[in-house]
């Protein structure tokens, strides 16, 4: 016979019964909280202000060399530095082998660092469907790569139409013109539509996709907003905020985009930027985020030309003093 569960009549008098005589205990409780505050005595301790908790990308110690920086290194040394967890470079990883990604988790996890975010690349602003759907498959992998690895988000990118060099010039002003017969409307539409078939994986998985302000269309934060905005009622969409990836004064665009990030990659510049130099006011950016009610975590991205092994420990300890 299959199980009712319809409750009786019975049941749901005995139920009233128990409601009302929770309610009353409650009220009894509300009216004497008052005396007892009064009294002085505690209900129990003061809460700890909570702390924003820190991780290093293993970019911060790899820019795209050709000898990779072995990410096993990376998190035995921001464990014993410190950082609260690891931000793996997808591009840096030696394989997508299970061993290898259990044994990054595994490694991590007897250090006590959580794995955040797994940051991969991919473009959506291209022309021909099957270049776009090419991209969409390797999010999905990257998907079920960060499931493997126990990493609950991904850093997305919008991608860009490779029409200009990537030089000083580019990096002041972001200007990108479209390749010839499309418009930037066009790019917009197909990073929309390629995020929402990542995202039905995404929301299976339990993984969250957070775009970012990485150049190319995305410098343009009236266009990033227009494509997260539609996406942004799926459970799996979120934002990564980068520091040192606006074009111009940062800080009114950077205020803009806080009260939709997941995460944010703040970014050092010790002994010089390998691509371009910024002089980031750390504590504003903190102030912003306080502001905005932001929880999440802040992963360094070090990308200057000083030794990690010097600019990583620098770098916490100014997020540590700004963002404690």
């Amino acid at each position: 016979m299959q199980e009712s569960f319809i409750p009786s009549d019975r049941e749901v008098s005995s139920s009233r019964r128990n409601w009302l005589k929770s309610t009353a205990l409650a009220g009894m409780a509300a009216a004497a909280a008052p005396a007892i505050q009064a009294s002085g005595l505690n209900a129990g301790p003061a809460l700890a202000k909570r702390r924003i908790p820190l991780a290093v990308s293993t970019y911060s110690y790899w820019h795209f060399e050709e000898k990779k920086y072995p990410i096993e290194t990376v998190i035995e040394d921001a464990a014993r530095l410190g950082f609260d967890g690891v931000e793996i470079l997808h591009r840096q990883m030696t394989d997508e082998s299970v061993p290898y990604m259990n044994k990054l988790k595994r490694l991590a996890f007897d250090n006590g660092l959580s794995l955040p975010m797994l940051s991969i690349h991919q473009s959506f602003v291209q022309p021909k469907a099957e270049d776009r759907k090419k991209d969409v498959e390797h999010t999905i992998r990257c998907i079920n790569l960060a499931v493997q690895m126990g990493i609950p988000c991904i850093r997305m990118n919008t991608g860009s139409w490779r029409t200009v060099k990537r030089d000083a010039a580019y990096y002041k002003d972001g200007q990108e013109p479209p390749i010839q017969g499309y418009t930037d409307k066009d790019a917009i539409k197909w990073c929309i539509d390629s995020y929402g078939e990542c995202l039905v994986a995404a929301e299976k998985a339990g993984v969250t996709l957070a775009i970012e302000n990485h150049w190319g269309l995305s410098s343009n934060i009236d266009y990033l907003l227009e494509i997260y905005k539609p996406l942004s009622s799926s459970p799996a969409m979120g934002m990564n905020v980068d520091t040192g990836n606006f074009v111009g004064n940062p800080y009114p665009q950077f205020e803009r985009l806080a009260p939709y990030a997941t995460i944010v990659q703040a970014k050092t510049y010790y002994g010089g930027g390998h691509f371009y130099d910024l002089d980031l006011d750390y504590q504003k950016v903190a102030d912003i985020l306080r502001n905005a009610n932001f929880k999440g975590y802040i992963s360094l991205e070090m990308e200057g030309k000083e030794n990690p092994a010097t600019a990583v420990p620098k770098s916490l300890e100014l997020f540590r003093k700004v963002f404690s």
